[in-house]
């Protein structure tokens, strides 16, 4: 894709954001009960001292946890810790950790040593205190720690964590407390909530961390086993269930568990609306290597194989998306472990589109989560998958599978007999989840809407300078200015008119992709596709603008030059840029761009902003009013 800058952008007065305006406040606030002696006794066997500014040293004691909300950097120096699955050693660097109030919050657990012999207790305290003071811990602190030492126990670093990513989001009103508990819990502050504030953490009560039922734990304990074994073949782990099941949750503590073991982990999402580690609208295939300690937000990044969809739901083309699938799966080597996450999309023609996958896929493992009377689906035993005819295959029993376009979906029917399908061949994993009004459509902490919209925001939030500062608005930073010629053009969720597409286009979230054929251009207009191709996306922009007189698309990515050069296609789906967006233009004087209330909505097509307002259910709550 032939890109050049456009001309540099004034540049903002440097401001303290207002993520930090509120951090500092809650360091003050945290100091003044220390200054005016209001801080009852320590609670026994949990310490935390401050270390320095920003930071604390925090002791635990064998088995002991600490559930909290907030984020840090995390670094053991003493010891072993376990979070979310993953085991962090002393010999490890400092791992960045997200537990927003959006999400299921975190629990840093200490792990069981071997208690020592009376010769080696001296070297222990020896190297603990090393550790503190490689770190720059404060003298008084380490005192204060040693005190209450024990060889078995497990001193941690917590840092004050600030990044371009997080910086961003915080700095939208309606998320400037997505790290802050939407409740008070506890009606007394100790001193060491008074260190732990200072870090950006907040003491939860362990009811809000993850609760692992007996189900669960018993099919991670055989997972872990398959995947570590040396026996031919390699483990694909497909996770399926309704929503609201925790199947995300599920898949990260699992990754996280193989981590420990295995160099990396391959991950392929087939959930479209839910994404973990790409914007909303996309099935991609991710290698892992790095532990998952916080929400799709915080880990957005770039896939090894990437596919825009481009819509949150595949019901209207369901054809389309086992192509996609399928081309997707291919770029699978078989290497090491795969886990794929699917759809909540299990009712009626859903449930046989996941039977599909399940046959398209070929998993030797299956993990189908439910509730324990199995409203939603039935069990997907390999007996049931055998006989039950799905969207585009048949069953044993079945007479016809449904008829199917000129798509590549049509390929990968099984050869044996009339198109029979073979028998599966693979072990099904029930996990019966147990935490408050698990299944219950609606039930969500957050709506899905608003989920997207902060992985597309934290996606954005890369556009940031990593120089701890003031946040620049998105309409600050210089795009990329890209020729009608160099790509091709394509709306995949509906038909727009060629004269329209340039409406369309403009202020739009586009897919930056590459397709196999050249790009030729006979006219001076853009060039459009009149089919969506199957094809690698390498990353996503804004269209800021379409100049037509020097026919020019202005864009805005952080994907980095080197790939920009390979897209020669723009996608266009249903997914569009989130409404703070649009609304929160900061600096901006008169009309804000793209925004108006001086419009005739009785014209077709035409709406307005939606008001997202989500949602005061029980004790949950978290607000979210993008308008």
């Amino acid at each position: 894709m032939p890109a050049r800058r456009g001309p540099p952008a004034r540049r903002p007065r440097r401001a303290p954001s207002r993520g930090g305006r509120a951090e500092a406040a809650w360091r003050e606030f945290a100091a003044s009960f220390a200054r005016a002696g209001m801080v009852p006794p320590a609670e026994a066997g949990l310490a935390a001292v401050e270390a320095a500014e920003g930071s604390a040293v925090l002791l635990l004691e064998p088995r002991q946890a600490l559930t909290f909300t907030g984020k840090c950097r995390l670094r053991c120096l003493y010891g072993a810790v376990r979070l979310l699955g993953f085991a962090v050693a002393s010999h490890q660097p400092g791992l960045p950790v997200f537990s927003p109030a959006t999400h299921c919050a975190l629990t840093l657990e200490a792990l069981p040593a071997d208690r020592p012999t009376a010769a080696d207790l001296r070297q222990l305290r020896a190297a603990a205190r090393a550790a503190m003071r490689a770190h720059s811990v404060r003298r008084q602190a380490r005192v204060r720690v040693m005190a209450r030492f024990s060889p078995e126990c497990a001193v941690v670093l917590l840092e004050h964590l600030d990044t371009p990513v997080t910086r961003y989001l915080l700095s939208h009103l309606q998320l400037s407390r997505l790290f802050e508990p939407q409740k008070k819990e506890e009606p007394s502050f100790t001193p060491e909530d008074a260190v732990l504030a200072s870090v950006g953490i907040v003491k939860r009560s362990p009811d809000r961390g993850l609760l692992v039922s007996e189900s669960m734990f018993l099919a991670l304990e055989e997972l872990i086993q398959a995947c570590c074994a040396e026996d031919e073949g390699v483990p694909v782990v497909l996770v399926c269930g309704p929503k609201n099941t925790g199947k995300s949750t599920f898949n990260r503590y699992l990754i996280n568990l193989l981590l420990n073991r295995l160099p990396s982990v391959e991950y392929m999402e087939c959930d479209i609306g839910q994404t973990e580690f790409t914007p909303p609208g996309c099935v991609s295939l991710s290698n892992i290597t790095e532990p998952i300690l916080g929400p799709p937000f915080t880990h957005q990044q770039m896939p090894r194989k990437m596919v825009y969809y481009g819509q949150t739901s595949c019901e209207q083309d369901t054809e389309r998306y086992l192509d996609v699938v399928k081309y997707v799966f291919s770029s699978y080597k078989k290497e090491v472990p795969l886990v794929i996450n699917t759809m909540g999309w299990v009712k009626g023609e859903g449930l046989l589109l996941l039977i599909d996958t399940i046959r398209l896929l070929s998993p030797s493992h299956v993990v189908q989560m439910d509730v324990y009377d199995w409203k939603a689906m039935a069990p997907l035993t390999p007996e049931y998958v055998h006989l039950t005819h799905g969207l585009y295959t048949k069953g044993k029993q079945q007479a016809k599978c449904k008829q199917m376009g000129m798509s590549g979906a049509e390929n990968w029917k099984s050869s044996e007999g009339e198109g029979d399908a073979s028998a599966p061949e693979y072990k099904l994993l029930y996990v019966h989840p147990e935490f408050p009004r698990a299944g219950v459509a609606g039930e969500a902490r957050v709506h899905s809407s608003i989920l997207r919209d902060m992985s597309i925001l934290g996606y954005l939030g890369q556009l940031q300078s990593p120089d701890i500062g003031a946040v620049l608005p998105l309409h600050s930073l210089v795009p990329y200015q890209v020729p009608f010629s160099a790509v091709a053009v394509r709306v995949i969720h509906t038909d727009v008119a060629p004269t329209n597409i340039m409406y369309a286009v403009n202020a739009s979230w586009v897919g930056l992709c590459r397709i196999p054929d050249e790009i030729r251009c006979q006219t001076d207009g853009p060039v459009l596709l009149t089919q969506t191709p199957v094809c690698d996306c390498l990353g996503f922009g804004i269209v800021r603008g379409v100049e037509m007189e020097k026919k020019l698309y202005h864009i805005l990515t952080p994907v980095p030059p080197e790939n920009l050069r390979l897209v020669n296609c723009l996608l266009l789906g249903n997914i569009a840029i989130p409404n703070c967006v649009l609304v929160g233009q900061q600096g901006v004087e008169g009309e804000i761009p793209y925004v108006t209330s001086d419009y005739n909505y009785s014209i077709l097509g035409s709406g307005k902003l939606k008001k997202k307002k989500h949602f005061k259910r029980r004790e949950y709550a978290f607000e979210c009013d993008y308008t």
